[in-house]
């Protein structure tokens, strides 16, 4: 079976959650007998085969293009049998079948997490996707409950959980890539875009209230700035790294006491995953499906509950409890695997071929 995969997101500055998505999942496909055809308007990034460029327009305005118009066609040869829109940037599908996967649901339960601009672009999209669309993946049962209550049939819907690679620690992996800052001797991590949805306020109060007790604890934070301001991030017990490549994200989950991520709504939550395959304890809110993610393998914290979170977080500068939630840890993210997600990505293939 040919799929053609939309890769824009993957020509983006930051690529971000959904371009580790799209890279796992071209290079997952093949193994369950699917070739992927990579599209996009721009061209191929490195390591990326069979790329299709669009050509213009491009970036914003190839969807506004799609969105507004549902035009121009794509330009894929016969032997691709389905389109697949790896985000709410809907292209039109012509005359194949098409599967759009759907993140989370924020900008219709927190429009004020995104700018007034984002919120219209996925409300469109998901417009779209109702209208046009064969079958939906969704990475967690959250997210497909949300959906079916948009008015999306049950049966259109597939879970496919995310996927992460276990890869032991080895002595290649414990050295400090090059570049690096010096990190402190005891800190806690938070991945992710600095932007209102993820909750880095209430991580650094909570932070503030460990130290009282644990004042060698120190934060650092990998990943862009969003949008809606940064809080403040000056202490000197916070460092903000900005965005990180692939071997320095690894070894910060390796060092870290561990992740913490308190956000106010996420449609899987990739880190808490990534960190937990590297032995990297976590702590979560109890906000959308991040509690279907961790399971009993880390702590799960209400929402807004800053003196839990602070408790938590000294929690984790006990030898004995980091020992716990790291075997818990290694365990659950066992059961996340690419190859499992992109068994289930051809699920959705196949609905969308039966139902077209």
């Amino acid at each position: 079976m040919q799929v053609a995969v939309h890769a824009g997101q993957l020509l983006q500055p930051f690529p971000g959650g959904i371009g580790r998505y799209v890279r796992s999942l071209l290079r997952a496909l093949p193994d369950v007998e699917v070739s992927p055809v990579p599209f996009a308007a721009g061209p191929a990034p490195v390591s990326t085969p069979g790329w299709v460029d669009l050509g213009f327009p491009r970036g914003r305005w190839r969807y506004e293009v799609w969105h507004r118009f549902r035009c121009p066609s794509l330009p894929l040869g016969p032997e691709v049998e389905v389109v697949h829109a790896t985000s709410l940037a809907v292209p039109p599908p012509g005359r194949r079948p098409l599967v759009v996967t759907v993140h989370d649901l924020v900008f219709l339960d927190h429009p004020d997490c995104l700018t007034p601009r984002g919120v219209s672009f996925h409300r469109r999209g998901l417009e779209i996707a109702r209208d046009e669309a064969a079958a939906f993946v969704v990475p967690s049962a959250w997210v497909a409950h949300r959906l079916e209550a948009c008015g999306v049939e049950a049966t259109r819907i597939h879970v496919a959980h995310h996927g992460v690679d276990l890869i032991p620690p080895s002595p290649h992996l414990d050295s400090r890539p090059s570049g690096m800052i010096d990190l402190p001797p005891s800190f806690i991590l938070f991945v992710g875009t600095i932007e209102p949805r993820k909750g880095v306020g209430d991580l650094l109060a909570a932070l503030d209230e460990a130290r009282r007790e644990h004042p060698e604890l120190h934060l650092v934070l990998a990943g862009p700035a969003g949008w809606g301001g940064l809080p403040n991030l000056g202490a000197p017990h916070v460092h903000w790294l900005g965005s990180v490549e692939d071997a320095t994200l690894d070894h910060l989950y390796r060092h870290a006491l561990g992740l913490v991520l308190p956000s106010r709504d996420e449609g899987f939550g990739l880190p808490l995953l990534e960190a937990m395959a590297r032995g990297c304890p976590v702590i979560s809110s109890d906000a959308a499906c991040l509690p279907e993610i961790v399971g009993d393998a880390g702590e799960v914290i209400p929402l807004g509950d800053l003196e839990a979170l602070g408790s938590a977080i000294g929690r984790l500068t006990d030898p004995v409890r980091r020992g716990v939630l790291v075997k818990r840890g290694f365990s659950r993210a066992a059961n996340f695997t690419w190859h499992a997600s992109a068994r289930s990505h051809v699920a959705a293939y196949r609905s969308a071929l039966a139902n077209r």
